[in-house]
Order: structure tokens, then C-alpha cells, then sequence
């Protein structure tokens, strides 16, 4: 294995074990299927409005990044083997 392979890894691991943590840390939306036909009435709401603002919208926003980059690097870590 090269040594940037071997790089690439542990810093797949890592960002591995941060994404573990960030998807822990994020609350637990209970809406489910009933959101689809209208039953929840949150999506008018001021938090809503401003969900990127929050908290829970950093960690989202932080779960979508740090996917894209595990996904990336995989593909990197294939092409270099």
C-alpha cells in the first residue's frame, strides 16, 4: 500500500468516526410518513424559516459535507490501489 493510500485511510477513519458523532448529536425528527400528507404544521414555523441558522442546520449541513468528502475519498483510495 502506498503511503498516500495510507494517509487517505486514516483520514477516511477519522472523518468516519466525526460523521458517527455529528449524526448522534442531531435530534430526532418524529414526523415521519405524516409530514407527506400535511400532518405537520411546522413548515411555516419561524425555526423552520431559519433552520440553516441553528444548530441542527450546521449539523445537517456538516452531515452532507462530510459525506460528500467519505464518498470522495473512497473513490480516491480505489483509483490509488
Amino acid at each position: 500500500m502506498s503511503t498516500l493510500a495510507t494517509v487517505l485511510s486514516i483520514i477516511m477513519a477519522i472523518l468516519g468516526v466525526l460523521l458517527c458523532a455529528i449524526i448522534l448529536l442531531q435530534s430526532n425528527r418524529a414526523a415521519g410518513l405524516g409530514a407527506i400528507g400535511g400532518g405537520s404544521s411546522n413548515s411555516d414555523s419561524y425555526w423552520s424559516k431559519n433552520k440553516g441558522n441553528s444548530v441542527e442546520g450546521s449539523l445537517a449541513r456538516y452531515t452532507k459535507i462530510g459525506g460528500a468528502i467519505f464518498i470522495i475519498l473512497g473513490i480516491v483510495i480505489n483509483y490509488i490501489h
